[in-house]
């Protein structure tokens, strides 16, 4: 694993490195310009929503994944004498996500599915800025490589499965049928449709005929970093057992305030005709 590329993100250089052909993103890097620095990542590592996140991107990503040993953490995580370093995650769960780095481009890393997710936890804004940075350098990539690269892939791919996990969990009775149970799956997506958008997929298909793709499709990149936040909180209410209604209420407050954070930046706009990393 050689570390030798760094993303510009609000003034913060953040360290890149590779594990095979996956990307890992500096943690430690990331933290330098909010007030804690590294102790904000044994923060988010105490959280027990970040604990479900990392055993869910496992199980997605890692054959040699140690669920009993996960198990184990999972009962512990949300304790108040809870702690959690990356080293022990590793060493119980056989984790591959996260990885703790000594030498010259020491620190924590994280894939970066995982990275998205803690940017998310620091701030949207931060998030963003994050994606978009990594978006032009894999496209710059992708074009001297001739590879086909999408962003879309990685911000869908962990959430998704996130939320549809704690679907199935605690919203799908066994005794329903597969198309009864599509419909719940379906049913869910539009919430999160509804709360950002203001219509489910239906209503917009008939407003965009000509369209190509379906509403997240068209969405815009701030749009998505929102989709991602609302998929992770989502399946928090769900799991507290929130009633549909009352959760449509919060997540539509959630989107709102997040959309004007990130819309109302001007600095935002600046990357959007930013040209691509040398």
């Amino acid at each position: 694993m050689v570390t030798n590329k760094s993303l510009t993100v609000q003034g913060v250089e953040v360290g890149l490195t590779a594990k095979g052909d996956e990307d890992y993103i500096s943690l430690t890097d990331m933290v330098t310009k909010f007030e804690g620095g590294s102790v904000l990542i044994e923060s988010w590592l105490r959280n027990k929503d970040t604990v479900e996140f990392l055993g869910v991107w496992e199980r997605l990503n890692n054959p040699s994944f140690n669920s009993p040993g996960f198990e184990g953490i999972r009962n512990k995580a949300g304790l108040n004498r809870f702690t959690l370093s990356v080293r022990a995650w590793n060493h119980e769960t056989n984790g591959i996500g996260l990885i703790a780095k000594a030498g010259r481009y020491g620190g924590t890393y994280a894939h970066k599915d995982i990275a998205f997710e803690f940017g998310s936890w620091l701030s949207p804004e931060f998030k963003l800025y994050l994606i978009k940075e990594f978006q032009r350098f894999k496209e710059q990539e992708a074009l001297s490589g001739g590879i086909e690269w999408s962003i879309r892939r990685s911000l869908a791919k962990v959430q998704y499965r996130v939320h549809t996990d704690a679907v199935k969990e605690h919203l799908i009775p066994p005794q329903l049928t597969g198309a009864q149970v599509g419909f719940v799956y379906a049913n869910e997506a539009d919430i999160l449709n509804k709360a950002l958008f203001g219509m489910t997929a239906k209503e917009w298909r008939s407003a965009n005929p000509d369209a190509e793709g379906n509403i997240r499709d068209n969405a815009t990149m701030e749009q998505l970093v929102v989709m991602s936040s609302l998929e992770s909180q989502n399946a928090l209410l769900i799991q507290q057992k929130m009633n549909q209604s009352d959760r449509l209420v919060m997540l539509n407050t959630l989107a709102r305030s997040q959309l004007t954070s990130l819309l109302s930046n001007p600095s935002i706009k600046s990357l959007e005709n930013k040209p691509l990393l040398n």
